[in-house]
């Protein structure tokens, strides 16, 4: 293996669909709200400022670095609109986490109206990821999806 990369047992198609997308560069910040947090992030396409944001998501809640590719999971989510969809998204993750205390350190998707979101992660385990702000809901306040220049999300996540 190349660069000291670990296979984690994925399948051929799970490894083509990983290889499409190189390690994380953070392209997300917190900002500042009364009483919850404002995710900002963004990305070359619409569909990279949604990854990014569910990224915050969950390095809001611990230290991503910790996390290993160690399985896969498939999660579906739509809406009607690009605000339900981007509601959904985040939704459907923070879900996976809660039910399965599965966490994802990436995630890629596909979208028209419509998410396939293949993530990889592991069982979150206290004693090997930092305990950081529990999120409680994703929220519709304020939320915003700008498609200027390089696309943009910004949500805000009830903690």
């Amino acid at each position: 293996m190349a660069g000291g990369e670990r296979d984690y047992g994925l399948t051929e198609e799970q490894k083509a669909v990983k290889a499409k997308y190189p390690p994380v560069t953070k392209k997300y910040e917190y900002l500042d709200h009364t009483a919850d947090v404002q995710l900002h992030a963004w990305g070359d396409t619409l569909e990279e400022a949604f990854e990014q944001c569910v990224m915050a998501m969950f390095g809001y809640m611990t230290d991503t670095e910790t996390v290993e590719p160690l399985d896969t999971v498939e999660v579906e989510a739509e809406g009607h609109d690009m605000l339900s969809l981007l509601f959904h998204f985040l939704d459907e993750w923070l879900y996976k986490f809660s039910a399965n205390e599965f966490f994802i350190p990436r995630v890629s998707a596909v979208f028209l109206f419509y998410f396939h979101f293949v993530g990889w992660g592991e069982e979150f385990s206290l004693p090997k990821h930092p305990q950081g702000t529990e999120v409680k809901a994703i929220t519709y306040s304020a939320m915003q999806i700008c498609e200027e220049e390089k696309p943009e999300v910004f949500v805000i996540i009830d903690i």
